[in-house]
């Protein structure tokens, strides 16, 4: 494909009976690989499955087209074989409840990976047409196919988990309280299996993706009337508990470090920098509070800074009761 583009060689271009124009593109793997296994070129034609002689020349050499034949081939299997070692080992085999194949994803968070089969009408923008549960952990629903699996053949553990679903399991359905697994015949695969599936049905609901966050209340206030703190100023905050700590540290390792030297360099006034330091002694379960976000609005870092050392005092001042 790489050689074919840097020869500015593209699909042939068509016009269709609305007068549109297609083709003219790059090939993709799809009819790269069918004109290298098109008959035609070495003077042969298929016609009802059959492969005959055609009246048209050869333009390619038999002995070369067969060794890309085999070469092909060897790419598919090779693709076959990562599929089963893939991440996701479920691929192609987990539907949502109105029969849309789930796809593999993931995102990052704070440099952690996680991963997810997605409904495919998602994908397609068409999310009404999407089963009741249309996205789901996939560390979660593969650990318990797993499970469930290995458990009703009794399998050894040393068999991989990939190799376990790749050789056992022929399709698993996701609904709202179950999942449907349905298992390769040991016997009589054939036309008729349909009509005696290997079938387990398991018990599952979906995790919430979100978790219910405790907001600590002033004493003064009604909680219902609690708000957490704003996610950027939470990240302001952390990230100057952080700074704070940290030139402390420096304070106290250098002896030939001080307040102005520091405020120098980060290019900041002397007071914000022993406004920041005094960060670095907020008691442990408000630092801890600060993290998870569970402090109430308004606890920036104008009104954490300069408390008193003694963690008591600092909740009595902030109307927080011990954590």
């Amino acid at each position: 494909m790489a050689d074919l583009r840097n020869r500015g060689i593209v699909t042939k271009v068509r016009t269709l009976k609305t007068g549109q124009t297609v083709g003219g593109i790059p090939f993709t793997r799809g009819p790269l690989a069918y004109l290298l296994r098109n008959r035609f070129y070495v003077g042969k034609v298929v016609f009802k499955g059959e492969t005959l002689a055609g009246e048209q020349p050869a333009i390619v050499d038999q002995d070369l087209f067969d060794a890309v034949q085999a070469k092909l081939n060897e790419q598919i299997n090779n693709h076959r074989l990562s599929r089963t070692k893939s991440e996701a080992p479920l691929l192609g085999r987990i539907y949502d409840d109105r029969g849309h194949k789930m796809t593999p994803s993931h995102v990052r968070k704070r440099g952690m990976k996680y991963r997810y089969y997605i409904s495919s009408a998602l994908l397609q923008r068409q999310a009404e047409q999407a089963g009741t549960v249309s996205r789901i952990p996939a560390d979660e629903i593969e650990a318990l196919v797993v499970k469930c699996v290995r458990g009703h053949l009794n399998e050894s553990t040393d068999i991989e988990n990939a190799i376990l679903i790749h050789d056992h399991v022929v399709r698993v359905e996701v609904y709202s309280s179950r999942l449907v697994i349905e298992l390769a015949n040991a016997k009589g695969a054939g036309p008729k299996r349909k009509r005696s599936r290997n079938v387990i049905e398991v018990p599952w609901h979906k995790t919430p993706s979100t978790r219910r966050r405790e907001v600590l209340v002033p004493e003064a206030g009604p909680p219902q009337d609690a708000r957490p703190i704003r996610s950027e100023n939470r990240a302001i905050l952390v990230a100057s508990i952080a700074r704070g700590r940290r030139w402390l540290d420096e304070l106290i390792a250098d002896p030939t470090a001080n307040t102005e030297s520091i405020a120098g360099r980060e290019g900041c006034s002397l007071r914000k920098v022993n406004m920041t330091i005094s960060l670095a002694f907020l008691a442990p379960d408000l630092v801890k509070a600060a993290i998870d976000g569970r402090l109430p609005h308004g606890m920036g870092v104008a009104r954490l800074c300069d408390l008193p050392a003694e963690w008591s005092r600092q909740r009595q001042i902030l109307g927080l009761a011990a954590l």
